[in-house]
């Protein structure tokens, strides 16, 4: 099965590529064939030789980012019905927050994807640097979450 991790990332620490790889280093592990690419980097034409698409974005004012949702809305209704999917974030965990893994994967519903596990969300917590000036940083466990998620996803597709 060949599998796409497409991702923005947006903080300086790269916080959703690092959930990205670590699903994707999993998934590899697990035999399937992987790309994981932040979302400049694909072509919308090269989406449909996937089987699934794994698509993640941080939650930036309650929502995914535009380059994933730009990505996204680029695909026709059913242009990719019938391929599998699921959908992950990083986010602040504070109440009205917002989530931009649900709204991927509404996205991915309505151009026709199976949805085959719920969303991960992933935590972020500012922190300072060794110069002192705040961060955003993976809290303590996130990236254990994430390859869990993934051992999961793999069992879902491959059961």
């Amino acid at each position: 099965m060949k599998i796409l991790v497409v991702y923005d990332t947006a903080s300086v620490n790269r916080n959703t590529k690092k959930v990205a790889k670590a699903i994707s280093d999993v998934l590899k592990q697990k035999g399937f064939d992987v790309d994981c690419l932040n979302v400049k980097d694909v072509d919308p034409a090269g989406v449909k030789n996937y089987d699934c698409v794994l698509a993640g974005s941080p939650t930036q004012w309650r929502r995914a980012t535009g380059p994933i949702t730009q990505f996204l809305d680029r695909f026709a209704k059913d242009e990719l019905t019938g391929k599998l999917a699921a959908s992950f974030e990083t986010q602040l965990q504070m109440p009205l927050s917002g989530n931009a893994a649900k709204g991927i994967e509404k996205k991915l519903e309505k151009l026709g994807f199976k949805i085959v596990m719920p969303s991960l969300a992933t935590y972020v917590q500012s922190k300072k640097d060794v110069e002192g000036k705040n961060e955003m940083q993976l809290k303590e466990g996130e990236l254990e979450k994430a390859k869990k998620y993934a051992e999961d996803l793999a069992k879902a597709l491959h059961p």
